[in-house]
């Protein structure tokens, strides 16, 4: 189900459903800070160091046992990443959502770089597979799962994003998985890399975390550098991590699944974030009319 229009995914339902969870945990609210409101709510209670992450949907709700999974594993593994608090039962449900706890990593320099991701990337895709059931890369039915019952999107529209997907699948086929699969994160840009106290970069996010060909996490980095007209360092990430993905003969498909990801994550969002529904249009728009000058906005930057 997609956000409604009676607030149920707005901010302050968010953060009643965020306090309601630490007066559960027994912890202090009063800093309750909002960090991020896209796909999830995430908050920060920096005095006692925990971060609440909701998720805003109900269609994408099975992916939160999986992440609270792996997050058991990372901390016995010791991954490149960030902490699940290990002494609480998770996920949690609260109000029909569920969310999970994470260790707060406060903001510090310096900023985490492509060249840092580059490295993180190559040491997540050398843990190995977990004994964790994981769903393989699908782009496609990430997509068609998030545009059914969308509620606040328009007909045609919709069936546009759904013949886009009919054809992607049909060209992407098994080009794209001559690889053997790693687990990969699946959203891999320089947003979702922390620094721990003692300076080391972590990753965090694992929504998408999933097992595909390598190509996946080197994506989201030259899309991004394309779309939002920014330099985002892929030259730096391709030195970092050994090999560069817009070299592969199957760049084209894995550039294309981004740019549907990157569409389609909006229509959740469509009746609950301001500014979304006109990014939204601007994507969609742009992809429409092979229009590949237009910039695009990250979500994560516009008004909530």
């Amino acid at each position: 189900m997609s956000a409604p229009t009676n607030g149920r995914f707005t901010e302050a339902a968010m953060r009643r459903i965020a306090t309601r969870i630490a007066d559960r945990l027994g912890v202090l609210h009063d800093d309750l800070t909002l960090l991020r409101l896209t796909n999830n709510a995430v908050f920060a209670l920096p005095t006692v160091g925990l971060v609440i992450r909701i998720t805003r949907s109900h269609r994408l709700r099975q992916r939160v046992g999986k992440v609270a999974a792996l997050g058991r594993w990372f901390t016995t593994v010791q991954a490149p990443t960030i902490r699940l608090v290990a002494d609480i039962e998770q996920p949690i449900e609260e109000d029909g959502l569920l969310a999970t706890i994470w260790a707060y990593l406060p903001p510090q320099p310096p900023t985490p770089t492509v060249n840092e991701l580059g490295r993180l990337l190559n040491d997540f895709h050398r843990l190995g597979v977990p004994s964790i059931a994981l769903p393989a890369w699908d782009p496609v039915g990430d997509a068609r799962a998030r545009l059914d019952d969308a509620e606040a999107l328009g007909e045609r529209d919709k069936e546009f994003l759904l013949q886009w997907c009919d054809s992607l699948a049909h060209r992407l086929g098994e080009a794209a998985y001559a690889d053997t699969p790693l687990l990969v994160h699946g959203d891999a840009h320089v947003g979702n890399v922390l620094r721990r106290q003692d300076g080391q970069p972590v990753l965090c996010d694992f929504d998408a975390t999933c097992l595909g060909p390598w190509q996946v996490d080197l994506t989201a980095v030259p899309v991004g550098e394309v779309r939002f007209k920014r330099s985002s360092g892929h030259r730096e990430l391709t030195r970092a991590y050994g090999r560069d993905v817009t070299a592969d003969p199957h760049w084209p498909l894995f550039r294309e699944a981004r740019e549907l990801k990157m569409v389609v994550a909006a229509v959740p969002l469509l009746a609950s974030a301001s500014g979304v529904a006109q990014e939204f249009a601007t994507r969609l728009r742009s992809v429409q009319q092979n229009d590949g000058d237009a910039r695009w906005i990250p979500f994560a930057e516009l008004p909530r």
